[in-house]
């Protein structure tokens, strides 16, 4: 059996096959932010049904949305799913946003202890939290996800298992610190994941098949 692929040499194939996606599609990094608390367990579409619903709704601030009664935050992002819950995260969110000076709060303190308090925040987990690090702050964390996950658990570079700071760790130690290549990874891992390495992957399009386990190659 082959040896795996090194983490540079999938990302070389991925960008080849897919091009740049120049992510996150957001017009500012408060907009990224709330995208990421909406995002869970749904799809972008849905997100920026809710996100236009939102903005018809309140002023696109953090006090705003802090201030609006719960029940019509709800209902504001309910093309989002999981209405009620996400309106609560998001009225947290804000609120430590909020108390942390804004953004411009944000922008001295170290990656590490502001990702700390960031997973302190009510319903803001550790994928959240780095696609805010990362996409809205400029920090070079990388975001793991299902996609990545399967897709590399497929490749032999993990078992599958790993919690996600084991596999976060995998790629910050092997790959460059650098924040627009963290970017584009994880937004060419997530098209890969959804036109290709699907549930039942589609291996005679993929990429990688020739050096994947699960696929011709394997």
């Amino acid at each position: 059996m082959k040896a795996p692929l090194s983490l540079a040499a999938v990302f070389d194939r991925l960008l080849a096959a897919y091009g740049a996606q120049s992510w996150w599609p957001a017009d500012s990094a408060f907009e990224v932010m709330i995208g990421a608390v909406l995002t869970q367990n749904t799809a972008w579409v849905n997100v920026e049904k809710a996100l236009g619903r939102l903005r018809e709704t309140v002023a696109f601030e953090a006090d705003a949305i802090v201030a609006l009664a719960p029940d019509v935050l709800a209902a504001a992002i309910r093309p989002a799913g999981y209405f009620n819950v996400k309106a609560r995260r998001l009225q947290a969110f804000c609120a430590w946003l909020q108390a942390q000076g804004g953004i411009e709060g944000l922008a001295g303190r170290p990656t590490a202890a502001l990702r700390t308090d960031m997973l302190a925040v009510h319903g803001v987990g550790p994928e959240t939290a780095d696609d805010m690090l990362l996409y809205a702050l400029e920090r070079p964390v990388f975001v793991v996800d299902a996609y990545t996950r399967r897709a590399f658990s497929r490749l032999g570079r993990i078992s599958g298992d790993e919690s996600y700071e084991e596999i976060r760790a995998l790629f910050e130690e092997e790959l460059p610190a650098r924040t627009d290549l963290f970017k584009e990874y994880h937004a060419l891992i997530v098209t890969h994941g959804k036109e290709v390495c699907r549930p039942r992957p589609r291996c005679e399009a993929c990429c990688l098949r020739h050096d994947c386990q699960h696929g011709m190659g394997g």
